[in-house]
């Protein structure tokens, strides 16, 4: 928490202004799908095109954007290769690490990060509450693809090929059927449960597994539209409320989403 505090304190210090306003112009820049040109800039800043104007020669000036069409901004040299150092410097592990710690101390709720080893997901990170669950999941712990949270969403995003193959494998003769909410899934069912599930990126359990305890899990994204790991959470059910809308849900969601933001800068769902 300190270095939330710090960095709070950090933003509140005055800054310059017209750094401030270049920058804006290059987010604006790297935002777009699409080069803008100096009206667009104008229109979405709210300043003079003649004001825009000296900052944007600046900006060709040290090779972060580039003209492209004679009268629109786009990217340049410099800024990919800020990017690119970005990029090297992110590791998604330890940011799902640190996230899911804070999760843990602000829910007081037992929390886990998961990985897909091939075959099924792998517990890379265990914290219990202060009042632990009886559960006999620990660090290393292989979950099952069909009877996990976390099982389940890297099923759902796997190719459509090596989907199927491992729930046709499953089926011809499974130990037991996949339930949620109680009712249990024949193998249709539960492929419209897993689309349902990447579409939302979440997935939860009301006692479906074990007994009185509810598991909310999201996905974190790398750079290029992959799973990088699983958070998930899991508490009684009488004071877990997992449903969609409720806090729970919407707190690991927003955790997810920050964690995918932070490795390449948008939202997961």
């Amino acid at each position: 928490m300190p270095n939330h505090i710090e960095k709070n304190n950090e933003i509140t210090r005055q800054g310059i202004g017209s750094l401030e306003i270049g920058l804006k112009i290059l987010n604006l820049i790297a935002q777009s799908p699409h080069p803008l040109t100096l009206k667009n800039l104008s229109d979405k800043l709210e300043h003079s095109s003649s004001r825009l104007h000296k900052y944007l020669v600046s900006l060709l000036r040290m090779d972060y954007i580039i003209q492209s069409n004679g009268n629109s901004y786009t990217l340049g040299k410099a800024s990919l290769t800020l990017g690119v150092a970005a990029i090297r410097r992110i590791d998604p592990i330890r940011l799902a690490f640190e996230a899911v710690e804070t999760l843990n101390q602000e829910t007081d709720k037992t929390v886990s990060v998961t990985i897909w080893n091939g075959q099924t997901p792998l517990v890379i990170k265990w914290l219990d509450s202060s009042r632990p669950i009886a559960v006999n999941v620990r660090l290393g712990t292989e979950l099952s693809p069909f009877y996990s949270v976390s099982g389940r969403i890297f099923l759902a995003n796997l190719p459509e090929d090596r989907r199927s193959e491992i729930i046709d494998s499953f089926y011809e003769n499974p130990p037991a059927l996949p339930r949620h909410r109680g009712r249990v899934m024949q193998k249709e069912a539960f492929n419209k449960h897993l689309d349902a599930i990447k579409k939302d990126n979440i997935c939860s359990f009301y006692g479906d597994f074990l007994p009185d305890i509810n598991v909310t899990g999201s996905a974190i994204f790398d750079i290029n539209g992959q799973i990088s790991s699983v958070i998930s959470l899991l508490g009684m059910a009488n004071d877990s409320d997992v449903k969609p809308g409720g806090y729970y849900y919407k707190v690991v969601k927003s955790c997810t989403n920050q964690v995918t933001e932070a490795i390449c800068g948008q939202h997961s769902l």
